[in-house]
């Protein structure tokens, strides 16, 4: 299953570098966002390194989710695929 990365996890005056939100395309509800908690996803960098994180939780009613990443992501990662297993 595929998914985008649309932006890191903010508030009014900060950023977690290493929660993203995702949109999956198959996903339409919470409903269905919150059976996909624990699975891993892993964002491949142009360099061809790896970083995985967890879902964690939904986000939001449209079906997004919540991943937590290992490390920091850099801002080129908004925009991109993120692969979930």
């Amino acid at each position: 299953m595929d998914g985008s990365i649309v932006n890191f996890r903010r508030g009014r005056h900060t950023q977690k570098m290493n929660h993203i939100i995702i949109y999956l395309s198959d996903i339409s509800n919470r409903k269905e966002a919150s059976k996909l908690v624990g699975k891993t996803a892993i964002w491949k960098s142009p360099a061809g390194k790896e970083i995985h994180g967890k879902i964690a939780s939904a986000h939001g009613n449209k079906g997004a989710v919540r991943v937590i990443f290992e490390k920091g992501m850099p801002g080129q990662s908004v925009g991109q695929k993120v692969e979930i297993k």
